[in-house]
């Protein structure tokens, strides 16, 4: 065996060699290439699905937001109604007249006179424009006198200084008794769905 074929021997196993090697190189990039392929989309859809989670956050919580704020409004909007009818039955209360407003006084001081002693001198305040009214009232009972005016919408506040009561038969007092107790019934009417 010459030289020359031992060079081409050589040359020829390092050919096959450097092709083998390139081949193993190009092997290995193309699975390097595929792994960083497959880490990419990996990490595409975690960012996706991390960007989707966070958008679905931010609308429940907007969505939260104005629910919230609906329910305020409406709470607002069924507050200020309820206090127009209570402004209004006020202004009827105020405004009532005649006949009814002395029956509706001379129950209340009939109540009144019911829970004091028979002996007792009794003082009745009303509204200064009812003065006549309680005062005519008034000489139905034994002890009893007008004795001045009472901010209200009418009725009468009575006192006994020998009993030391007090007893507040307004239509104030009486109108809030009766609207604490049916408010829940008069916001369901109003307010059926």
């Amino acid at each position: 065996m010459s030289l020359d074929t031992v060079v081409e021997d050589i040359k020829g196993q390092a050919h096959a060699r450097a092709e083998e090697i390139e081949e193993e190189a190009e092997e290995r990039a193309e699975e390097l290439l595929e792994a960083a392929r497959e880490d990419a989309d990996r990490i595409r859809e975690e960012a996706e699905a991390s960007v989707e989670r966070e958008i679905e956050q931010e609308r429940e919580q907007r969505i939260s937001a104005a629910q919230l704020e609906a329910k305020q409004e409406r709470l607002e909007a069924r507050r200020e109604l309820l206090e127009r009818v209570h402004d209004r039955v006020e202004a009827e209360l105020a405004e009532l007249e005649g006949e009814r407003r002395e029956e509706l006084t001379a129950a209340l001081l009939e109540s009144a006179a019911n829970e004091l002693d028979v002996d007792d001198d009794v003082e009745v305040y009303a509204r200064a424009d009812d003065e006549a009214l309680v005062s005519e009232l008034c000489t139905e009972y034994d002890g009893f006198a007008y004795a001045g005016e009472y901010d209200c919408l009418g009725g009468v506040v009575v006192e006994s200084d020998a009993s030391r009561v007090r007893i507040n038969n307004t239509f104030d007092s009486i109108l809030e008794a009766v609207w604490e107790d049916n408010l829940q019934t008069v916001s369901e009417r109003l307010f059926e769905q």
